[in-house]
C-alpha cells in the first residue's frame, strides 16, 4: 500500500448504496491529512462490474457497505477474495450489525477490518485509524485487532 511519506494519493474506492453515507465518508476523507482520491460506486454489482474492467486502476483500500441492493458488501468479499487480481486489495467492511457471528464470517471471509457505522467525529477516527493500521501492516490482522472502534484507538 502507498505511504503518507510517499505523498502519493491513497486510491481509495467506497461501496455504499446510501447517499448521505456516501457524503460524509467524501467529507472524511477531505478531513484527514492523507492525501487520497476517491471513487464511488452505488451497490455491489456495480463495484464488481467496476473492479472487473478498471484492471489498470484498482484501488489501494475499498471500503464496503455491507448491506446494499442488487449485491451485498459480504458477497463482493467473497468473489473479491477469490480473484487472483483483486485478493489483495485491502477490505474493510462497514455495517450497522454488530453481532460476533456476523464479524466472524467477515473476517473469515478475508476482510481485513470491521467497521460499525458510526457518528462523524468517531467515522473520522476510525477511519484514520484503518488507514493507518494499513499502513503500518496491509496484511489481514490477528481476529482480536479486527473491529475498528475508539477503544482500539486508545490501546
Amino acid at each position: 500500500m502507498k505511504t503518507a511519506l510517499q505523498n502519493v494519493p491513497l486510491n481509495i474506492l467506497l461501496a455504499d448504496d446510501d447517499r448521505d453515507d456516501r457524503y460524509f465518508f467524501e467529507k472524511v476523507l477531505k478531513s484527514l491529512p492523507i492525501p487520497t482520491k476517491l471513487k464511488m460506486v452505488n451497490d455491489g454489482a456495480q463495484l464488481m462490474n467496476y473492479l472487473s474492467a478498471s484492471s489498470n486502476d484498482l484501488p489501494d483500500v475499498l471500503f464496503l457497505d455491507d448491506n446494499m441492493p442488487r449485491k451485498t458488501g459480504s458477497e463482493c468479499l467473497v468473489e473479491i477474495k477469490r480473484d487472483e487480481r483483486l485478493r489483495k486489495i485491502p477490505v474493510i467492511l462497514c455495517s450497522t450489525s454488530r453481532g460476533d457471528d456476523f464479524a466472524n464470517e467477515l473476517y473469515e471471509n478475508g476482510a481485513h477490518y470491521y467497521l460499525h457505522k458510526c457518528d462523524f467525529p468517531e467515522l473520522v477516527k476510525c477511519i484514520q485509524m484503518a488507514l493507518a493500521f494499513l499502513e503500518k501492516n496491509p496484511y489481514q490482522p490477528a481476529r482480536s485487532k479486527f473491529m475498528l472502534n475508539l477503544q482500539e484507538a486508545s490501546a
